[in-house]
């Protein structure tokens, strides 16, 4: 009952804080995670706390509250606090108590299963609190004007852009990609004259050479796991590289010839 318990109580108490709370209060609260986390573990299997967990902590909870406040750290002391605020404390604590469970305890499929559903979620929370964030401190507007300012027009930030989310599909999950990346740059693409759905279909194409690309590709993982040790991981690094290519063929045919990707839906509605 506790595996299923876990990530919806975490979901849920996450949800109702952030409707009666600020962005800067959420992330101040979920930083400090990972403490919550090892103090708890030591308090309850009374685990020894290593050295450099701790530094690591520490350093992060200065790193986000520098962001955070812009530097000037008395910022927290002056900010107000609302009710919200004591549901994501919360909501840290049940991650923190769930993660020690699922780690000291063996639950099987079904335990991970939902551990990785609540990672979504998160992706989906902490995705919405960057790009609040980043708008906040004007980043928008930042990428607006340099991508505006660009020789080429429209086609240069579309060119940039895609080479951007094919170098981080090296790196990151289409998941975080969908979330962080497409919506600070589609907006902007779109309002100096991109057509949505072909946008879309252009980001899709990309998205799928993430796939393969490595060292991170699900499409390896999965080969990797299947295939006999005689075939060596390089080998299938050099594989997917016509894979690759053709992908990128597509992205550069629907570049050059949007009707593809149009042609279809404006028949339809």
């Amino acid at each position: 009952m506790i595996i299923l318990t876990g990530p919806t109580l975490f979901n849920t108490l996450t949800y109702i804080g952030l409707t009666a709370t600020t962005v800067i209060n959420s992330l101040l609260v979920i930083s400090t995670t990972p403490m919550l986390i090892i103090l708890l573990n030591k308090l309850i299997y009374k685990n020894q706390t290593n050295l450099f967990q701790m530094l690591g902590v520490i350093l992060s909870l200065i790193g986000v509250s520098y962001v955070i406040t812009k530097g000037n750290y008395q910022n927290i002391f002056d900010s107000k606090f609302y009710s919200g605020d004591l549901f994501i404390l919360l909501a840290v604590i049940s991650w923190a108590l769930y993660s020690i469970f699922l780690k000291k305890n063996e639950t099987g499929v079904s335990g991970f299963s939902f551990l990785y559903l609540s990672f979504v979620f998160v992706i989906l929370i902490g995705a919405s609190m960057f790009s609040l964030v980043f708008r906040g401190f004007g980043g928008d507007e930042m990428i607006e004007h340099f991508l505006g300012t660009l020789p080429g027009g429209l086609y240069a930030a579309l060119i940039l852009v895609m080479i951007v989310i094919f170098l981080l599909g090296f790196f990151l999950d289409y998941i975080e990609i969908i979330f962080v990346i497409v919506p600070l740059v589609g907006p902007i693409l779109i309002a100096n004259g991109a057509d949505p759905l072909w946008l879309g279909i252009l980001i899709s194409l990309n998205l799928q050479t993430s796939f393969l690309t490595p060292p991170f590709g699900f499409s390896l993982f999965f080969l990797r796991g299947v295939a006999p040790s005689s075939i060596k991981t390089r080998n299938m690094y050099r594989g997917v590289i016509p894979f690759i290519g053709i992908q990128v063929l597509a992205i550069l045919i629907v570049g050059f010839y949007p009707e593809i990707a149009t042609w279809l839906p404006n028949k339809m509605f």
